[in-house]
């Protein structure tokens, strides 16, 4: 078994090499897709209403903690930025983590992969000016492709760059995320749940114009 030498020289020598060696793993850990501009264009969906920010938590029954962050984003388009995430579907192109054409179905489709028995979801819709929306997709397109573990460090770092949202610190936890958005004024929130005999009534309520 290959072992750290014990010499402070050699170790400090040696930090440089390791900190390059994470720093690569890291940049590597995120997977680059990239639509075509064909495919992206005809996804295109506008979802009509006020310009909205629309933040996701995936809670965990068990641990009481979050454990996925996501943010549909109803600009000129709606899209959803999913930094990290696994979710897809045939149907929808995406650019790294962020997925265009974001239709109520395509909505729900995500709240269903995610709403289970191990997991709920916790949703937070505030209505945003269109230009906010809009600066919220263009630092979206920017920050994929995400490493795994960093969805809420993402997400709270894209909406730290907005006007109004100052409040909101940097953090790798989604339920601390979800906290400081509930302290925005005007946030509404819905928790979906698997059992929940209403929950298709819920999800589309979710999925319409504010």
């Amino acid at each position: 078994m290959t072992r750290l030498s014990r010499d402070p020289v050699l170790f400090r020598a040696s930090l440089p090499v390791i900190a390059l060696a994470a720093l690569f793993f890291l940049s590597a850990c995120g997977q680059r897709i990239w639509a075509s501009d064909e495919a992206v264009q005809a996804a295109r969906y506008q979802h009509g209403g006020q310009a909205e920010l629309t933040l996701v938590t995936i809670m965990n029954y068990t641990t009481k903690r979050g454990d996925h962050t996501a943010l549909f984003i109803n600009a000129s388009e709606r899209v959803l930025f999913d930094p990290a995430g696994s979710w897809e579907l045939a149907s929808i192109p995406e650019r790294n983590d962020v997925h265009f054409g974001m239709t109520p179905s395509a909505g729900a489709s995500f709240y269903i992969s995610h709403v289970r028995p191990s997991h709920y979801a916790v949703v937070q819709r505030l209505i945003v000016p269109l230009e906010v929306a809009e600066q919220a997709k263009a630092l979206a397109l920017q920050a994929g492709p995400v490493p795994p573990a960093r969805c809420a460090s993402a997400t709270s770092a894209l909406l730290r760059q907005l006007p109004g949202f100052g409040g909101i610190r940097g953090t790798f936890h989604p339920h601390a995320l979800m906290r400081d958005f509930a302290r925005l004024p005007g946030v509404q929130t819905y928790e979906l749940h698997h059992d929940d005999p209403e929950i298709q009534a819920q999800m589309l309520q979710v999925q319409r114009p504010l």
